[in-house]
């Protein structure tokens, strides 16, 4: 019996792992495309939505040194998850700053297709990533990999405003529907990143 728990543990960490090299890899691409298709056009959400894929990417970086086999894997539970907390407060704060700036000297972005596409894009892949990474965090009682996998549902949420920000100023020249959708944002991440730092997760609110 002994023996198959450490085969089926062995087996979620492995699964864990490649999800976060997935989520790296995604991410590192996502917010490539987000920040130059956002600096062109002058989109603070759509900045926003690509600092947001590189602090997932650490995100990723450091859940996969919170899975690495072994006890220091267990003793890193903690530190990992305020790291994660920690991430999505110095988002929360950066997309508050960007967007006010942008609201008080009324700066208004150009229309991007791109920075649509790629919304649209992440709101189809991110609920599945999230939804296989809560399920490795059930099976290793990971609040750190539950929280990230909260992250990775953020994506998509974000990805939804973008969205709408972006298609309100493409369709009707709307300026101030960008910064207004990034300030949507605001509450949501920093929501997340305090209860991260609290050791709340989506397991302790009965998320399925």
């Amino acid at each position: 019996m002994n023996q198959l728990l450490a085969d089926s543990r062995t087996h979620a960490v492995t699964r864990g792992r490649r999800l976060e090299y997935f989520t790296i890899i995604w991410n590192c691409l996502e917010s490539i495309v987000a920040l130059g298709a956002g600096l062109i056009a002058g989109s603070i959400a759509l900045v926003g939505f690509g600092f947001d894929s590189l602090i997932e990417s650490a995100s990723g970086g450091i859940l996969l040194w919170r899975l690495h086999d072994g006890a220091k894997g267990e003793q890193r539970e903690q530190t990992a998850l305020k790291l994660v907390g920690i991430s999505f407060l110095l988002l929360a704060a950066y997309v508050a700053f960007d967007a006010t700036k942008s609201l008080l000297r009324r700066e208004p972005p150009e229309a991007s297709y791109v920075g649509i596409a790629l919304a649209l894009l992440s709101l189809l892949v991110m609920p599945l990533l999230a939804r296989k990474k809560r399920q490795v965090a059930a099976l290793l009682n990971s609040r750190a990999l539950q929280a990230d996998s909260r992250q990775t549902d953020l994506c998509a949420y974000l990805s939804a405003i973008l969205i709408g920000g972006l298609l309100l100023n493409a369709l009707f020249g709307w300026w101030w529907a960008d910064p207004i959708a990034a300030l949507v944002m605001v509450p949501i991440i920093a929501k997340e990143g305090l209860g991260a730092l609290r050791g709340e997760t989506c397991s302790d609110c009965s998320c399925s």
